[in-house]
């Protein structure tokens, strides 16, 4: 059932949830959290449709904030709300959506929209899938959310993006450029419990300006505490990655985007599944755990602590050998931590402990 309202209020709204809930003989509600989308018009059916698919896995209140611009200086001083009320079917499975469009002076108060329309007693999650804040913790929608989702993907410079996520992280802070990256953390933790050797260095190869990429390195220097080069290939999306042992190296290499294979060094090469996943998947994903993501927060501070030491290492790592100069360049804040953590390797037994 779909409900329109034209120059509505946020009581109008709810009531519309009431009627339209009642109408498809419905009238409890189900749902576990609320879910506010902040986009644009050109982004918008893209992200109601992958919230919408994660509704059937987190049955959910769906909120679209939709900031309309307005042309004339009398459109923008006149402030009207629009909503779109969509329940059962027509919400997709497991939820609610409400579309709600911004006109005028209420852009700048989204916020006091958003609260009354919020299920009580239940999470709330914010997610910007473009157009993200500096500061989502400070952001008037961002403050009322238990966390808060970005995709420095987006981003128009998406490396230097993370370095001001790092600055403004606040806990409840994620990116999907960090949940995109989930299926490799838990192959490459997989591969050191397979062996008892120490790790000496790691490659990890994928497009250049890809916020995964970066994330990947930085985690890996950060838990190994090795040195780590990121390397730029033509995609799709991350390639491969490559760690040195004293037992031989380890490869993860995936070069159509789907199909990945593991070289471990004594034993046969297996075919894994690393599919790259769509927007659905990696929002279900960060919909399962509410709770501050510690492992994201330490990975993401460690390549910006790292920026200026690396900075200052480069020269003396491009005198001792020029591939590795040719490789660290324009690695941004990924290059950072191979270059000031580098240094004696961790046992093997730490290392998979931190890898996990």
């Amino acid at each position: 059932m779909k409900i329109d309202l034209t120059d509505t209020t946020a009581s109008k709204v709810n009531k519309a949830l009431v009627q339209g809930r009642r109408a498809i003989g419905t009238p409890t509600v189900g749902m576990v959290l609320t879910l506010v989308i902040v986009t644009d018009e050109e982004n918008a059916y893209d992200a109601l449709k992958a919230a919408s698919e994660a509704s059937r896995e987190h049955p959910s209140r769906t909120l679209v904030v939709i900031k309309r611009v307005s042309r004339s200086p009398r459109d923008r001083a006149k402030a009207r709300l629009d909503a779109e009320v969509r329940v059962g079917a027509d919400a997709g499975t497991g939820g609610e959506t409400v579309v709600l469009r911004l006109y005028g002076e209420v852009v700048d108060h989204a916020q006091s929209v958003v609260l009354p329309l919020l299920l009580p007693d239940a999470p709330v999650v914010v997610w910007w899938p473009v157009s993200a804040p500096a500061d989502p913790a400070q952001d008037p929608l961002g403050a009322l959310a238990q966390r808060r989702v970005t995709d420095t993907y987006a981003a128009e410079h998406p490396v230097r993006e993370l370095a001001a996520r790092a600055a403004a992280y606040t806990p409840g802070d994620t990116d999907l450029a960090w949940t995109r990256i989930t299926p490799w953390r838990s192959m490459l933790a997989a591969a050191l419990d397979q062996v008892e050797c120490d790790v000496t260095s790691v490659e990890v190869a994928g497009e250049e300006f890809n916020p995964s990429g970066e994330l990947l390195a930085m985690w890996l220097a950060d838990r190994l505490q090795v040195p780590v080069r990121r390397l730029k290939s033509s995609g799709p999306g991350l390639t491969a990655v490559r760690m040195e042992t004293t037992c031989g190296p380890i490869v993860l290499d995936r070069a159509d985007g789907s199909l990945a294979t593991l070289s471990i060094q004594g034993q046969p090469k297996r075919a894994v599944a690393l599919k790259r996943r769509d927007t659905a998947e990696l929002i279900a994903e960060e919909l399962r755990r509410l709770d501050p993501d510690d492992t994201y927060a330490s990975a993401l501070r460690f390549g910006v602590e790292n920026l200026t030491a690396a900075a200052a290492a480069e020269p003396e790592a491009a005198g001792a050998s020029g591939d590795s100069a040719s490789g660290d360049a324009g690695s941004g804040s990924g290059r950072s931590e191979g270059a000031a953590k580098g240094g004696a390797a961790k046992k093997t037994a730490a290392a998979k402990r931190a890898a996990k």
